[in-house]
């Protein structure tokens, strides 16, 4: 499996009320024509190393992996060094204040916490953005249609790093999970009052399996 496979099979066609952040452009808040270029770029630059960890979650948030290509990820964090192996250059968006989600920061202060932030990479078992109709910043969980599409793309993902321990983050990516009969373990979304468990589990299973 190479990762220009994956990347070429991110860039399809998506369905109405679904946005790809490495295909296409919003005139709403990206600041330039080659925003879905510079999305792919940097997802090409996180997932340029040989993971020990992966975490999948549900699929691309717009305050997220929308705006920044990478799931779990917000403009924030990178804007601010965070991110292993991603080069603060530029800011994507033309927003005042950068797109932060509270997700992201959870899982990516939990990461670095356990010293784990290197050795992860993260994805989500539906990879493109769904959105309510007419906005795109807007969430929705995708559909069982839109969910059996994601299945081939998270499939050649896994392929890529076939020796690390996958986590799944949420039910619906455990049951995307469960499809491709992939072992994982269960950790608790972080969003809704999950944080604290989603630490908790993730710091107990990382040392198990370390």
């Amino acid at each position: 499996m190479t990762q220009s496979r994956f990347l070429r099979a991110l860039q399809q066609d998506t369905p109405r009320n679904v946005f790809n952040p490495w295909r296409d452009f919003d005139p709403t808040t990206d600041l330039s024509r080659s925003a879905p270029q510079d999305r792919l770029s940097r997802l090409a630059s996180h997932l340029d190393c040989k993971p020990q960890f992966i975490l999948i979650g549900e699929a691309a948030g717009y305050q997220g992996c929308k705006v920044s290509g990478i799931p779990f990820t917000s403009e924030r964090l990178i804007n601010a060094g965070d991110i292993p192996r991603i080069a603060c250059d530029s800011r994507l968006t033309s927003r005042q204040r950068p797109w932060s989600e509270p997700s992201a920061t959870t899982v990516w202060g939990a990461l670095h916490e356990l010293g784990l932030a290197g050795h992860t990479v993260l994805w989500n078992a539906y990879p493109w953005h769904p959105h309510k109709e007419g906005s795109l910043h807007s969430n929705r969980t995708p559909t069982p249609a839109e969910r059996a599409a994601g299945v081939p793309v998270l499939r050649l993902y896994l392929g890529l790093f076939p020796k690390a321990c996958v986590f799944a983050v949420g039910r619906n990516a455990e049951a995307a999970l469960a499809v491709l009969e992939i072992p994982a373990k269960p950790l608790r979304h972080p969003s809704m009052g999950g944080a604290a468990k989603f630490r908790q589990q993730l710091s107990s299973f990382t040392r198990s399996a370390s």
